[in-house]
């Protein structure tokens, strides 16, 4: 919570000595494309890992912020032993923020840590970056016990005066909802410690369908884009990649936050890169005072 009240006080600094946004005949709404993508740790439905195949499907996306789940940085022998953060980032030439669930010790001295979670990809500035705790099992741990553990990530970004705060998370896998409905409780919690009205986008692999009853607290809360969009192309489902059959990776966004287009993209070369297909909104945000952190 301080480092929450922290970041809140830099940003209300920033908004006061900076000049106001919108003036004249500028727009006071903000276009904004977002995508959200399991990279299964760059490596594609095949099991190889291929960073170029999952660059070449993410610039595809020509979207503004990315959320990423299963993120290696130096993680294991699967990923190449590389930092996927910074690559991704690097080759997109976007702004990264990353949240690791798990921070491990190097193998050798002198190496950097093994550290695996999530990440945001961003054209735009981040101004603050946090990491929250949600209740998990480790899939570390032989003999896990539900416990508060980091990888739930939140960046606050200024897109053309539009202050956002972002939200990417990956929710407990397991047939049991139990766990993923106590994350929904945590995840809420977190959502309402933000300024009334101001612009969010919560975005990740929820793991369950649009009508699982453990997903039922956060649609009063936030708008499924896929449901809320005028214009839709493609097929909702995400999962697996090949012939899919659910629709368990959502972008969904705070009320006052316009939904325009939803779409899964079904393009065979690109969807190669995974085994979960993307999804990509387009949003329209205001520039309003709703939108300080």
């Amino acid at each position: 919570m301080v480092r929450k009240l922290a970041a809140v006080l830099a940003a209300l600094l920033l908004l006061a000595v900076a000049a106001p946004v919108a003036k004249g005949n500028e727009s006071p709404d903000v276009r904004l494309r977002v995508a959200t993508y399991n990279i299964h740790a760059g490596a594609g439905h095949d099991n190889v890992f291929d960073l170029d195949r999952t660059t070449r499907t993410l610039r595809s996306f020509d979207a503004d912020v990315i959320g990423l789940q299963e993120v290696d940085v130096h993680w294991s022998a699967r990923s190449e032993w590389r930092d996927l953060v910074t690559e991704l980032a690097q080759r997109l030439g976007m702004r990264a923020a990353f949240a690791p669930i798990y921070d491990f010790d190097p193998l050798n001295p002198g190496e950097p840590r093994r550290q695996y979670g999530l990440a945001l990809l961003s054209r735009y500035p981040i101004l603050s970056v946090q990491n929250h705790d949600l209740t998990r099992l480790s899939t570390q741990d032989p003999n896990p016990v539900p416990t508060p553990m980091p990888g739930f990530l939140e960046a606050v970004v200024e897109a053309e005066g539009a202050w956002t705060h972002v939200y990417v998370t990956h929710l407990d896998y397991r047939a049991d909802p139990e766990l993923r409905r106590i994350e929904v409780d945590e995840t809420l919690d977190i959502l309402a410690a933000d300024r009334p009205g101001a612009n969010q986008i919560l975005m990740g692999d929820f793991n369950a369908p649009p009508d699982a009853p453990e997903l039922a607290r956060l649609w009063p809360v936030v708008t499924d884009a896929w449901a809320a969009a005028p214009d839709t192309s493609g097929q909702p489902l995400t999962y697996p990649t090949v012939n899919p059959t659910k629709r368990i990776d959502y972008v969904t966004v705070s009320r006052g936050v316009e939904v325009l287009r939803a779409h899964v993209p079904d393009d065979p070369t690109l969807l190669a890169a995974s085994d979960h297909r993307p999804v990509v909104a387009d949003l329209s945000l205001n520039r309003g005072w709703r939108n300080i952190p």
